[in-house]
Parts: structure tokens; C-alpha cells; sequence
């Protein structure tokens, strides 16, 4: 093959990894809380989940979700904290992670990789929880 043969084939394959991405981030609706990769959206809420659980894209490959609310259960194994916001009526979102918290009625924040644990369950593994507004709880 020679070099324009070569470089346009390049060149070809760059552009369907572009139009891939560029489809791919058409998936993601601009105010919702689902974004590729590690990307934070629009914070869901124990409201509005239950209308974005099935709206979660399909790209095959990692999804990132965050929502807001109060912790509403916190369990700690010794390794593994699992922190569950909503109520069991509502979608509840459980955030598996290292730091435990405590039940305060106090808006966090969990984001992390999206995954559908049921009709009405979601797992946030790797989760980070974060204050309404701030840092990372744990992370120095």
C-alpha cells in the first residue's frame, strides 16, 4: 500500500471513531445525570429518578450517574461502605465505597459507574460521595 493509500485509510478510521464519539454523546440528554465515562450530568433526585431510570443510554461501554439527596441506610463491612439514598417505594440508588457515612438527613451527593441492579435498583460501583457543594467525602 502506498503512502496516500495508507494515510487515507487512517484518516477514514479517524473519522468513524469521531462520528462514534460524536453519536455516542448524543445518547447522553444535556440536562440529565447519565454521561460517558467519568462525567458528572444534572444531579437526578429521589423525585425524578423513577422517570430517568429507563432513560439510561445503551452505548455499551461505562456510563456515570449522580444524584442528590439524604443517605437514607449506611452499612459498613470493614472494607466496603454501601450508602443507599431513596426510599425502597422509589428507585433507590445504592453507593458502593470506601468511606463509611453517617444517616444525617444532610443532601449528599453520589456519583459514580452506573450499574441497573433491578426494576427499581441502581449500584453506583465505583462511588464517590460528595457534599452538595465541595470535595470528595474521604479523599485527601
Amino acid at each position: 500500500m502506498n503512502f496516500i493509500g495508507s494515510t487515507l485509510g487512517a484518516l477514514c478510521g479517524m473519522l468513524a471513531v469521531c462520528i462514534g464519539a460524536a453519536a455516542q454523546e448524543l445518547a447522553f440528554e444535556e440536562d440529565g445525570p447519565f454521561r460517558p465515562g467519568e462525567g458528572f450530568g444534572t444531579p437526578a433526585t429521589c423525585e425524578t429518578m423513577p422517570d430517568w431510570i429507563d432513560r439510561a443510554p445503551d452505548i455499551g461501554g461505562r456510563i456515570s450517574m449522580v444524584i442528590e439527596g439524604p443517605i437514607t441506610q449506611s452499612h459498613w463491612d470493614g472494607a466496603l461502605a454501601y450508602l443507599i439514598m431513596c426510599d425502597p417505594q422509589e428507585v433507590q440508588v445504592m453507593c458502593v465505597t470506601y468511606y463509611p457515612q453517617e444517616v444525617t438527613g444532610e443532601p449528599v451527593q453520589f456519583a459514580g459507574g452506573y450499574n441497573r441492579a433491578g426494576e427499581r435498583q441502581i449500584v453506583l460501583d465505583p462511588c464517590l460521595t460528595y457534599p452538595v457543594e465541595g470535595e470528595p467525602v474521604g479523599v485527601d
